[in-house]
């Protein structure tokens, strides 16, 4: 069967899942199962688009195709080169908080992060007064808007990343590779679709034994209910820092994390967001598990409070846990002017939920009810809807 590579595949990808050592209940066996399915789609297009003589951007992840502690903020793309190719990228800036890009030697892997050869932003760039720009890159020329591929590059990576979801707009981009410009690629035969279908049998296995590896390097050494100091986020991204660590509560416990708000021109991007013990996201459409600063409460010492726990305690800065005893969190730092020290990072307590009135200095005014809840919900429900119809 030309398709029994991806059905073997399928086969231990299920056995990865149901054999993951933090699985202890049904709700974790039914999440790891549904990230399984967001795996399959991923990986089924990820290998029809392995196209480097005619590439196109594909959305890396998203909110139904998780991996990697996704960034409910991002929008990923990513394309695949050759090292010795010419490609053309262009498109149109949009309003989002940042627009990043980033060169990659080889890819993820269980026992390595892939080399990072470039990475800018969009402040790297000429963009026109239309928000239009175009990018070269190759493995010789000049220019501000050329750069160089380094030998063994493989994937261009873009990063489009929101502050504010009801006010900003995404822009768009393309790429094509510059000496097959008016060329067509040839009809896949038999001999094709056999290997595509075989490489995303192995695109699945690596993705899901790498990003059940990735905590142990980055979170699950760190104290529980703690968080690190801002750090240079791993893997070379270009000015973001990121602060991270990983939480084990009780139904009456929650997690204080208690950071300043940044300056917006040291960092017109910070955010927080929660991630099940898989390494993705939890539902950030219907619940809140992440919050911008844009979206966020900041109390008038300059400083947000989140609350990160599983009953309500009433207040605009909750993070919903959504029946996660375990699981992980994160603060970014994007588009950075300068680095970041532990003066700028979190401050973390966990208390009995009954006591957050008293632990929380501006806890009254604070204050969210349920009908303003549900209109919170409403409106990150509107604004993905719409993000992600472009």
């Amino acid at each position: 069967m030309l398709t029994q590579p991806l059905a073997e595949a399928l086969a231990e990808a299920e056995k990865l899942i149901a054999g993951a050592p933090f699985v202890a209940s049904e709700q974790d066996l039914a999440e790891g199962y549904d990230y399984l399915a967001g795996s399959i789609q991923a990986s089924l297009r990820l290998a029809w688009a392995y196209q480097r003589d005619f590439p196109y951007f594909v959305m890396s992840t998203g909110p139904y195709t998780k991996m990697g502690l996704d960034n409910p903020d991002t929008l990923y793309f990513h394309a695949y080169l050759r090292d010795g190719a010419e490609y053309v990228v262009t498109g149109r800036r949009g309003s989002t908080a940042d627009l990043s890009f980033q060169v990659l030697k080889g890819d993820y892997s269980p026992v390595e992060v892939p080399d990072s050869l470039s990475a800018f932003d969009d402040r790297a760039i000429e963009i026109g007064a239309d928000g239009t720009f175009e990018l070269r890159f190759g493995p010789s020329g000049g220019g501000r808007n050329f750069f160089r591929l380094g030998a063994g590059s493989s994937m261009l990576l873009v990063r489009e990343v929101y502050s504010d979801w009801a006010a900003e707009r995404r822009g768009t981009i393309s790429i094509r590779r510059q000496d097959r410009a008016g060329l067509a690629p040839p009809p896949p035969g038999t001999d094709v679709m056999a290997k595509r279908y075989g490489v995303a049998g192995k695109i699945l296995l690596s993705r899901l034994r790498t990003f059940l590896a990735f905590p142990e390097w980055f979170y699950l050494k760190e104290p529980v209910n703690t968080m690190t100091p801002p750090r240079p986020t791993p893997g070379g991204l270009a000015t973001q820092f990121s602060s991270a660590g990983h939480f084990d509560l009780g139904e009456d416990q929650a997690m204080i994390v208690t950071v300043p708000a940044a300056v917006r021109s040291v960092a017109p991007y910070q955010g927080i967001q929660l991630g099940s013990m898989w390494y993705v996201s939890l539902d950030y459409i219907n619940h809140q598990t992440s919050l911008t600063a844009d979206q966020a409460r900041i109390d008038p010492d300059g400083r947000m409070r989140f609350v990160i726990s599983e009953r309500d305690p009433g207040v605009a800065n909750w993070l919903e846990r959504t029946g996660h005893g375990r699981g992980y969190v994160q603060l970014r730092w994007q588009r950075l002017t300068r680095d970041l020290g532990p003066e700028d990072g979190p401050e973390v307590s966990v208390v009995p939920v009954r006591d957050l009135r008293e632990r929380l200095p501006f806890y009254d005014t604070a204050r969210v009810y349920p009908d303003e809840w549900r209109g919170r919900i409403a409106a990150r429900q509107a604004a993905i809807a719409e993000r992600m119809l472009g």
